[in-house]
């Protein structure tokens, strides 16, 4: 047997080995729902975003019903900066004017929204696995209301009202679409949400995706929710990543100043769907390649897990 052969058996026999360590975990996710958040500057890279897909499919062929809620935060400031539109960040979310949410909305809702449903429909195409491309102003998917945040000034520690424009939070989840695209008894459809959502008075607004993933996932029910970022997880004082946490101790990283900037809204995300209900929230680096399927199916996992205790 020549060298190459016997390397190729090698790697079939570790393939079979590796299925089968695999079915406790995968029996326990089958027919569960995992709502993934697709984000970070891994998103711009064709070659990860096709692996991506393809591992999204994946789940979908191993029983798990996945529904991805994409970001698009560098899209976002890429074409701003050719249209010369300088933007402000406060504790993570985009301060965002009339003009920033009409660029906004086209990044989100159309290029970048339709190609991770084009990119999912082509990995499956063999067993017919479609993804969905939607946002919140679908079906009344999502309903928001205008953002208040308050920032304290670290020299006179007043507090003063931070107005973000077009920025919103969530007040109603209508799971009923996605309910019925998952639930389909002759068709494999992803879905795909873009994290647009609409107020009472018919205003459109942007919302963080990571909230957007955390209100779709406690409104399903949801197994899991998977944070898939640009971050190998969640940084102790001491700069190692915390494996695992409970709400109590996520909390104390964001009183203690541990956790800052973009990590905040993604623990506040992670505890609010753990007390909506979901069983657990993992943060991610989504750039390394299958991390999804290492955390659902493997007995280590990757990154950070938020539990209730």
């Amino acid at each position: 047997m020549q060298e190459t052969e016997r390397q190729s058996e090698e790697r079939s026999w570790e393939t079979a080995k590796t299925l089968a360590e695999a079915l406790p975990y995968i029996q326990v996710y089958d027919r569960e729902t995992v709502v993934i958040k697709y984000g970070g500057h891994a998103m711009g890279e064709s070659a990860v975003a096709k692996q991506f897909a393809a591992d999204v499919v994946l789940l979908k062929l191993m029983g798990v019903n996945p529904v991805v809620v994409h970001g698009g935060g560098p899209q976002i400031s890429a074409m701003l900066d050719k249209a010369g539109v300088k933007s402000a960040f406060v504790d993570g979310l985009r301060v965002t004017d009339r003009d920033t949410m009409q660029v906004a909305e086209m990044v989100l809702s159309g290029a970048v929204n339709k190609e991770i449903a084009h990119w999912i429909t082509v990995a499956g195409k063999e067993a017919d696995v479609r993804g969905v491309g939607l946002s919140g102003k679908d079906a009344g998917l999502l309903t928001v209301e205008k953002t208040l945040r308050t920032k304290r000034d670290p020299d006179s520690m007043i507090e003063h009202e931070v107005d973000l424009g077009f920025v919103g939070e969530p007040t109603k989840v209508d799971p009923k679409l996605i309910k019925g695209l998952i639930a389909s008894e002759t068709e494999d459809w992803v879905p795909v949400i873009a994290p647009v959502g609409v107020a009472e008075d018919g205003m459109t607004y942007n919302v963080n995706a990571d909230t957007v993933a955390g209100a779709v996932a406690g409104s399903l029910g949801a197994k899991r929710m998977l944070l898939l970022t640009d971050v190998p997880g969640v940084k102790g004082a001491d700069g190692e990543i915390i494996r695992q946490m409970n709400l109590e101790e996520a909390q104390a990283l964001i009183d203690t100043g541990v956790a800052n900037g973009g990590m905040i809204p993604k623990l506040e995300t992670a505890m609010a769907a753990v007390r909506a209900g979901v069983e657990a929230v993992v943060i991610l680096d989504g750039r390394r390649p299958h991390a999804m399927l290492v955390e659902l199916f493997t007995e280590f996992g990757a990154g950070t897990l938020v539990k209730a205790q």
